[in-house]
């Protein structure tokens, strides 16, 4: 029985080894960057959560400077109050951003904090359960969309229509490759800040469980995120449009 035991533990240790490594063959490269000046963004925000609706603002305080950043994501509900927290920090290297922790607290749920260890070139996971190599470009959930920001910024003219995007994305248990592929440049009408035009990334949808997630990047503002759209296959959506750029 002992022996039987230990047979299945090192089985499924295998499998999650062979699991990570699977998940962790992704293209890396370094590309050259360009940082948006530091800035304010106050975004409208709607959605649904297990069925309520959700209407509020959101912000998105986005820092830079002396080799790192921060980015600060927070959406209020007029009827749940704070509905969505998440910070990222890092700092800067020859693949772009290169986040040190992601925190994230969603509505009624525990908050989880996801850690990029430099010194052991692991990404960690609050529960323990599995970590993943740092081999260079990774990011989280919430500074994939400013990666895409600063390398579409420093060369717009490689974002051309049909081009694909990869990168090992952590969340707040896991990780694995999302690919954005440009669907072309579209015209936002925006009550707030007028006609812009914009470039519009979708991601690239592996399986239908997968979160489906479509940003628009508003070149004439700096390339900041103009529009943020998630959709979870249960339902539950987060939008987010950008009404103010107050830069710092």
């Amino acid at each position: 029985m002992r022996s039987t035991l230990i047979t299945l533990a090192l089985a499924l240790a295998a499998t999650a080894t062979a699991s990570a490594t699977a998940k962790s063959d992704y293209p890396v490269a370094k590309r050259a960057t360009s940082l948006p000046p530091s800035a304010d963004l106050s975004y409208a925000v709607k959605g649904s959560n297990r069925g309520f609706p959700l209407v509020g603002t959101g912000t998105i305080a986005w820092r830079q400077g002396d080799g790192s950043y921060s980015l600060h994501t927070e959406a209020r509900s007029s009827l749940f109050g704070k509905v969505l927290e998440q910070r990222s920090e890092g700092t800067l290297d020859s693949y772009g951003l290169a986040p040190a922790t992601f925190y994230e607290k969603r509505f009624r749920k525990e908050p989880t904090t996801t850690r990029f260890e430099r010194a052991t070139q692991r990404i960690e996971f609050a529960d323990g359960k599995v970590s993943y190599a740092i081999r260079g470009g990774e990011q989280d959930r919430s500074s994939v969309t400013f990666q895409l920001a600063i390398l579409a910024r420093a060369t717009p003219d490689k974002f051309t229509p049909g081009s694909e995007w990869t990168f090992f994305v952590a969340g707040r248990r896991d990780g694995e490759p999302w690919t954005f592929r440009v669907v072309g440049t579209e015209t936002l009408e925006n009550a707030a800040l007028g006609e812009q035009k914009v470039l519009h990334f979708s991601r690239k949808q592996v399986g239908s469980h997968e979160q489906q997630v479509d940003l628009w990047l508003a070149p004439e503002l700096d390339w900041y995120p103009a529009r943020i759209l998630l959709k979870e296959e249960d339902g539950d959506s987060f939008e987010q449009v950008l009404e103010k750029v107050n830069r710092k």
